[in-house]
């Protein structure tokens, strides 16, 4: 399989290029661009910047995740959970970080903030019809129709 090329522009503040952390990682580690540290209180958010602007081939976009050790360990996630980076952006790449977690963390300049993996996107052809297949046996069960009953978790449908 030929690899896909990721085009990566180093800015002033960058202080490294994506990277794979092993032979077996599927996303690359995005780092903080940024010369001071940035402390980031509980609840909070911020965006931050990682020295870098990229070109995704088209028919690809770049997905930035959180990484699974700040999670744990801080309580620093994603705002958007999986941010989206099309392939005709050509801003610098920043990363919105929030704390969840219930102590201020400091990102210290160059540390590894999240992850960029770069997928396939296919293109969708949208065709309005005026009735769907039946499909399999959910049929229009939604949010936890496979397993308890999500009205008896509490969780509402956003449906009136």
């Amino acid at each position: 399989m030929q690899p896909v090329r990721l085009k990566v522009k180093k800015l002033p503040n960058c202080k490294d290029v994506p990277r794979y952390a092993t032979a077996g990682s599927a996303g690359m580690d995005l780092t903080a661009g940024i010369d001071q540290p940035i402390t980031l209180e509980p609840g909070k958010r911020t965006g931050i910047p990682t020295g870098i602007t990229i070109e995704i081939p088209p028919g690809h976009e770049g997905q930035v995740r959180p990484r699974s050790g700040l999670a744990a360990k801080a309580g620093i996630t994603l705002t958007n959970c999986v941010g989206t980076i099309d392939s005709d952006y050509r801003g610098e790449v920043t990363v919105l970080a929030i704390n969840l977690g219930d102590k201020a963390y400091t990102f210290q300049p160059g540390e590894r903030i999240a992850q960029l993996l770069i997928t396939p996107v296919p293109r969708v052809e949208v065709i309005e019809v005026d009735e769907l297949d039946a499909g399999g046996q959910r049929g229009a069960g939604g949010f936890g129709s496979t397993g308890k009953d999500m009205f008896a978790a509490g969780i509402s449908s956003g449906v009136n």
